[in-house]
């Protein structure tokens, strides 16, 4: 059975999937680090190729990882939009929504130039709060188990979920 974290970009989908793996011996995978390990940077395919061949890569990716067991997955903020990557990755998963307050998130992005929905001329805030707004109520509905981050450690949040997966 897979740990499967979803959620906004800046959640920590990261950092607590790396803490999960160190903390139960499983091991770690970022969909969006595979697909930039072998396809490039994340922003340029985007840019050259178009948001639905992005999608159709983390699809690939998704169909390769749910077939495998053990694992913590960490997803990128859109993966789980997409009912056939969410249908894979609960044959063999449980997954988790990291959820954050806005201001959290906006914290957390507001400075980082390599996210490509952000990139609407300064926008962001008001680009940050549409995505939040349509988003959200996929994550609630895909979950297993929604876990609150705000005002919380990477610890924290790994720990609520090894406890909430049965790990502890």
């Amino acid at each position: 059975m897979n740990i499967v974290l979803c959620g906004m970009m800046g959640v920590g989908k990261s950092s607590v999937g790396i803490r999960i793996a160190e903390q139960t011996g499983r091991r770690w995978y970022d969909t969006d680090i595979v697909i930039t390990d072998r396809y490039g940077r994340i922003s340029d395919i985007f840019e050259y190729y178009g948001e639905a061949h992005f999608r159709a890569l983390e699809t690939d990716v998704v169909k390769e990882l749910a077939g495998m067991d053990g694992l913590v997955i960490s997803t990128g903020g859109g993966l789980v939009l997409k009912y056939e990557n969410t249908d894979l990755l609960k044959k063999n998963g449980r997954i988790f929504f990291m959820r954050a307050s806005f201001e959290t998130l906006l914290g957390r992005v507001r400075a980082d130039e390599t996210r490509p929905l952000l990139k609407d001329n300064g926008k962001i805030a008001e680009k940050l709060g549409e995505l939040l707004a349509e988003r959200t109520p996929v994550y609630e509905a895909v979950a297993d188990f929604i876990v609150d981050t705000d005002n919380k450690s990477v610890d924290e949040v790994a720990d609520e979920i090894i406890r909430l997966a049965g790990e502890r």
